[in-house]
């Protein structure tokens, strides 16, 4: 554990809280134009969230938040995880943290100008080692866990494209299997895989995917929809036959199933948002199936609703389940009309007794997490996941 931070640091870190509400985007943004003169440091990160501008503003958010709870850290807890996981994924070292730090002071000092003084800048420096070393110590902790499982590894690893299934219009199911044929370290039902598609043809791509399939120790199953604009996913759809290779680092990520569920549960999934969502009900049906279940998906049409036939047949293996699907167009028997809403929530699920997860768009997300909050659902009993940098209007 990291030594506590002085009193002073707390005192001046707190007081720069209205020039990064002020200039914070300017210092994030400055930050990354002197961190990626470093190429090396640059292939680390996903450059599409880069361009987007969304991490600029992600991470402007996360240093206010830092400065304006300095003297209460605990409420940042579930971010220090969710970053520590992240960096698992995109296989962030202790070694990387000095960059980080020099781009941050000396975006800081170059912004603000004669505000950032040599008292500031030690007080910033002394804060963010404060939490680099949280992260480095949690992250050393998570990787150890991995490595002392079968199948466990760290770091970039081989795979290959095992098979290719359509599930919808716009959606493919991918198995990978490890090139060498070794033993994988099976997933929480909930996690993603990171992949780097150096080695297929696409260098410098990185991208998160949630895994599909129950955990096993043989493979992993990802789903992808196709996005107009989506560099890795057409990529996949279009140039990744059986036989491609693609990078992995270990299943990571905090969103994921409870070991052992006391409640009744809701999974809530919007389009391909179902992904981590089934790989919670696979497991459900096979270890926990005196806990109530309730599987609650909306997508745009009957076309458009990937891997039906699993949750159906997940759900008769466990035996008290209710799965109800909504189409927004072309309802059929199986499927009600329009959205999901959360009155409707109210009133046919358990919702102010359950334990909800969801996943979805970013709008879904948006509407759900502030939503659930806003009828008083508590906030640890909402688990999400959210790729990309994290919304402001979702952060719990």
């Amino acid at each position: 554990m990291p030594r506590p931070l002085s009193q002073q640091t707390i005192a001046v870190v707190k007081a720069t809280v209205p020039a990064l509400e002020q200039h914070g985007p300017i210092i994030t943004e400055t930050m990354y134009r002197r961190l990626f003169r470093n190429e090396d440091i640059a292939a680390l990160f996903n450059q599409a969230n880069q361009k987007k501008g969304t991490q600029r503003l992600a991470l402007a958010q996360a240093v206010l938040a830092y400065a304006q709870n300095i003297e209460n850290l605990s409420v940042l807890g579930g971010a220090v995880e969710r970053i520590a996981q992240k960096h698992i994924g995109y296989a962030i070292l202790p070694e990387h943290y000095p960059f980080v730090a020099e781009a941050l002071l000396g975006a800081m000092e170059e912004v603000l100008g004669d505000a950032a003084t040599p008292d500031l800048l030690q007080a910033w420096g002394e804060a963010y080692w404060f939490l680099a070393d949280l992260l480095i110590e949690r992250e050393a902790a998570i990787r150890t866990e991995i490595e002392a499982k079968p199948g466990g590894w760290i770091d970039w690893r081989r795979f290959v494209v095992a098979e290719r299934k359509v599930e919808a219009e716009g959606i493919v199911s991918f198995i990978l299997r490890p090139e060498e044929g070794g033993l994988v370290v099976p997933h929480r039902p909930g996690q993603y895989l990171t992949l780097r598609f150096d080695e297929a043809g696409l260098p410098g791509v990185k991208r998160n995917y949630s895994i599909s399939s129950i955990p096993s120790d043989e493979c992993y199953r990802i789903t992808v929809k196709r996005e107009p604009e989506g560099e890795a996913s057409c990529f996949l759809h279009d140039r990744a036959p059986v036989g491609t290779i693609l990078e992995a680092t270990p299943p990571a990520g905090d969103f994921h199933l409870a070991k052992d569920p006391q409640r009744p549960l809701i999974l809530l999934s919007g389009g391909v948002g179902l992904t981590p969502v089934v790989s919670m009900l696979e497991v459900l049906a096979e270890q926990h199936r005196d806990v109530p279940v309730f599987y609650v998906h909306g997508t745009s049409s009957p076309a458009h609703h990937a891997l039906d036939a699993q949750v159906r047949l997940a759900a008769a293996r466990h035996g008290n389940v209710l799965v109800e699907t909504f189409y927004e167009s072309g309802a059929d028997d199986r499927a009600k009309p329009g959205r999901i809403t959360i009155n409707w929530l109210r009133a046919n699920t358990p919702l102010d007794d359950a334990e909800v997860y969801l996943c979805g768009p970013r709008p879904f997300l948006r509407h759900f997490v502030v939503g659930l909050k806003d009828v008083g659902i508590p906030a640890d009993r909402i688990h999400y996941e959210f790729f990309g940098p994290t919304d402001e209007h979702l952060t719990i």
